[in-house]
């Protein structure tokens, strides 16, 4: 009885762990942040389901498993007015800790628990950061006349309108 109990326990601590599942995690922090502060960021998820929405600075928990033996991939979208939507691809990959199975001879493991909780991935980015370009038109040297400068219609005086050339689509 005393060496049955023992070796029982051994060896269901072998067979049944999972090492990536005990060590790590399956959900990860990203920080997601853009220059200018603000933006509005959106997180994809491979099956096209928005996960996150929110502002510049912002922070999210993100799975790194998307399904059995399926890594998660994400796409963070940033958007502000007067600026270029940005998208920025994130992907998991395979977790170091899952190889621990191997070693551990955890099987079952690394067969069935890691890839069914996602703990045998990791997201490895843990900042997303943008710098966003500024789309809009503006006048770059206010002193000179010859610069570009677009305004509406309604803000040229009529002196000005009649030296105007119509430019055809």
């Amino acid at each position: 009885m005393k060496v049955t109990l023992p070796t029982c326990l051994l060896a269901s601590t072998a067979l049944l762990s999972s090492c990536a599942s005990i060590v790590s995690h399956s959900t990860w922090p990203v920080s997601l942040s853009s220059a200018p502060v603000g933006a509005s960021v959106s997180v994809i998820d491979r099956g096209g389901r928005e996960v996150f929405t929110g502002t510049t600075p912002a922070a999210v928990q993100l799975k790194s498993g998307a399904g059995f033996f399926q890594r998660a991939k994400y796409t963070i979208k940033f958007t502000k007015a007067g600026f270029a939507t940005q998208s920025i691809p994130l992907e998991a990959n395979v977790n170091g800790w899952y190889f621990g199975n191997i070693i551990f001879g955890g099987w079952i493991g690394m067969l069935i628990v890691d890839p069914a909780t996602g703990a045998m991935y990791r997201i490895p980015q843990k900042d997303v950061q943008v710098a966003m370009a500024q789309t809009t038109a503006f006048d770059l040297n206010p002193t000179d006349p010859t610069g570009l400068r677009i305004v509406s219609l309604d803000d040229v005086p009529a002196s000005a309108r009649a030296l105007m050339v119509q430019v055809q689509p």
